[in-house]
């Protein structure tokens, strides 16, 4: 299963190593990055294969609202199939 990871917020050191530490204890691969800084606020995007993991995706998700809340910022997962739906014209 794919999935989109969105993070937002103010850019502090550390923000890719730690989602993405946290996403390789899980065994969750990244196929796909991108991430800007504008004015101070980060953002990033990632597609993520979630095939390998043996963790839930309502835990991963759990997992990554606790890991934002921590680090003052939003991240949230969508499985990629609901995503694309929600952005269909």
């Amino acid at each position: 299963m794919k999935a989109i990871i969105t993070v937002i917020g103010k850019d502090t050191t550390g923000i890719i190593a730690e989602v993405c530490t946290l996403l390789a204890n899980q065994k969750i691969n990244i196929l796909d990055i991108s991430q800007t800084v504008m004015e101070g606020f980060f953002t990033m995007t990632m597609l993520v294969d979630l095939s390998a993991s043996s963790v839930s995706f309502s835990d991963v998700s759990d997992s990554l609202k606790e890991k934002g809340e921590s680090m003052n910022l939003s991240i949230r997962i969508q499985r990629e199939d609901i995503f694309d739906l929600m952005h269909r014209i």
